[in-house]
């Protein structure tokens, strides 16, 4: 089935219909792969305007003239008008098909059959548009197939890179989906699973990291981002784009008027040409993709959703660390030979991803771009998490380039509509300097010391070397021993504080926070000295513990902050 979906000439010659008339083929053998689009039979010297492209035309010859002339200029008008064969029945008004019109047919390149036997053009015109609609029919239920499964990926709570995924299984080659401007969104190789596989939400493609293996463990050779890199890297191959034969579909939802592009599908014919079927799975699977893109509100955000994906699967340890630099340049990340320095900033829990993370990656890129360092951001909204990745000219640069990080994260969050009045401000960590293995364990240790860190006195920014205590404490937070430890050595003044006024345990607090430094915890608390001892005395009766001992000090120090973890 061709790409325009009919059947060949070929194909139609072979049906019992045409082959009872022992068709000869005296012209055009070549061009016998061209598509049938559709059957005519016609006897008149003008049929040529009657047709469109892509017929076979029927005929007995009555109307191709008698002087070679007029046979030369009807063959030449046929295939000028892109008919896909002409078949002459011999007979009554010819024995053999006469020179002139054999010539004109094969300088034209057009298919010329003569039939030696009669048939009823009837029962050929039946039965080659039979096959016609059969083929139709077939490319609508393997587009149908594929759109299913699309569907059920979604359903299942697969996303962008699912759709990607089972269009590359289809396809046989990758699949990506770029900005009309031609910005790479996601990417997406065939998968080395059962076709059903990429429906698996459990194990996601990454839209950074979608080379995948073929079914004998060997690395795809069809490495998505490697391909999209060669059709797009230089000015030459942005001009030339895709290969021919390639399927590109227009995501309509973005923009001025309902029509407007938001996204581009390109399926380039890399491997094998694309057909039909291709095409129509690509349009269904775009009518898709617009829906699950409309929640994305602009072209931005679902960019940096894909670097926020990198970035996870890096500090999750999906990417290699010698893998990451190469996929990072595709996103648009270029870092000189200095190190690179990991940073997170995690928004309140009881927050919803329901702000414009659009408008926080373009608001926080912007305040960055005059700091004059190479970034990668992403956003990760269901988690309420933004990875970033900074490349520093020298390590020395970090106490710098971290306040200005952390000054654009939250003059992005407030312009993105993400905070909340009477919510915890964003808690933003910066991680260790070092090179791409150092950046995926320091991406992950300041992910999880933002969670940590999350009710500790606001500061512009934490680092996370200093937070060692609190991420220990908050890794052990479901574990019953840490509540129990809590109750062991605060639970007799929280039950006190629950019954009696003043409240004992921000006393505690302060005075621990300065070191025992009784003056300056007065002066914080606003008391004089004398009530300040006071309180310290019956903390210290309520606890049975000499607050001024080392070892209660460092236990109290410690169920306070374990205390921020437990229920």
């Amino acid at each position: 089935m061709e790409a325009r979906g009919g059947i060949t000439v070929r194909q139609a010659l072979g049906l019992p219909a045409l082959r009872g008339g022992l068709p000869e083929v005296v012209a055009g053998a070549e061009r016998l792969g061209g598509t049938v689009r559709w059957v005519h039979a016609g006897e008149v010297p003008n049929i040529a305007s009657l047709l469109k492209g892509g017929e076979l035309l029927l005929t007995t010859g009555l109307g191709l003239g008698h002087r070679a002339s007029e046979q030369r200029a009807f063959v030449r008008r046929l295939a000028e008008r892109g008919i896909a064969a002409l078949v002459v029945e011999l007979g009554p008004r010819f024995e053999r098909l006469p020179r002139p019109l054999v010539e004109a047919a094969r300088a034209a390149g057009l298919p010329l059959v003569q039939l030696h036997r009669e048939v009823a053009f009837v029962s050929v015109t039946e039965e080659i548009h039979t096959e016609i609609v059969n083929g139709h029919y077939a490319l609508l239920r393997q587009a149908e197939e594929v759109h299913a499964r699309c569907t059920r990926a979604l359903l299942a709570g697969g996303g962008v890179p699912h759709v990607l995924r089972v269009l590359a299984d289809f396809a046989r080659g990758p699949v990506f989906l770029e900005t009309p401007e031609g910005q790479l969104l996601y990417a997406a190789g065939p998968g080395r699973a059962p076709e059903n596989a990429s429906e698996n939400p459990e194990n996601p493609p990454s839209p950074a990291n979608p080379a995948s293996l073929d079914d004998h463990g060997k690395p795809d050779s069809l490495d998505a981002l490697a391909v999209w890199e060669g059709l797009r890297s230089g000015r030459a191959a942005r001009q030339a784009g895709p290969p021919e034969g390639s399927v590109l579909v227009d995501v309509a939802g973005g923009g001025q008027g309902t029509g407007a592009v938001r996204a581009r599908l390109v399926l380039p014919a890399v491997s094998a040409p694309l057909g039909q079927a291709h095409r129509l799975a690509a349009e269904r699977a775009a009518g898709t993709l617009a829906v699950v893109l409309m929640q994305a509100r602009q072209e931005e955000e679902l960019a940096a959703r894909g670097r926020g994906d990198f970035l996870t699967d890096l500090a999750e340890g999906r990417v290699a660390p010698g893998d990451a630099p190469g996929r990072a340049k595709t996103l648009g990340f270029r870092p000189g030979g200095g190190p690179l320095l990991p940073v997170v900033m995690r928004l309140a829990p009881q927050l919803t991803p329901s702000g414009d993370w659009a408008v926080l990656a373009r608001a926080v890129l912007g305040e960055l771009a005059s700091v004059g360092v190479p970034v990668l951001l992403g956003v990760r909204p269901v988690e309420g998490r933004v990875p970033l990745l900074l490349g520093l000219r020298a390590e020395g640069e970090r106490t710098a380039v971290a306040d200005r990080v952390a000054t654009a994260l939250r003059a992005g969050v407030e312009r993105a509509g993400l905070e909340r009045a009477g919510a915890q401000r964003p808690v933003v960590v910066v991680g260790t300097a070092g090179g791409w293995a150092a950046a995926s364990a320091g991406l992950r240790h300041a992910a999880e010391t933002a969670a940590a860190a999350q009710g500790l006195g606001e500061r512009p920014w934490y680092d996370a070397r200093g937070l060692d205590i609190e991420l220990l404490l908050w890794r052990l937070r479901e574990h019953r021993d840490l509540a129990a430890f809590v109750e062991r050595a605060l639970g007799p003044l929280l039950d006190h504080d629950r019954a009696s006024r003043p409240p004992l345990l921000p006393t505690l607090e302060v005075y621990l926070a300065h070191a025992g430094r009784k003056a300056e915890t007065a002066r914080e608390l606003h008391l004089n000295r004398q009530t300040l001892y006071n309180r310290l005395a019956r903390i210290g009766e309520l606890l049975g513990r000499d607050l001024d001992d080392p070892g209660t000090v460092l236990t109290l120090s410690l169920a306070l902050r374990a205390r921020r973890h437990t229920p």
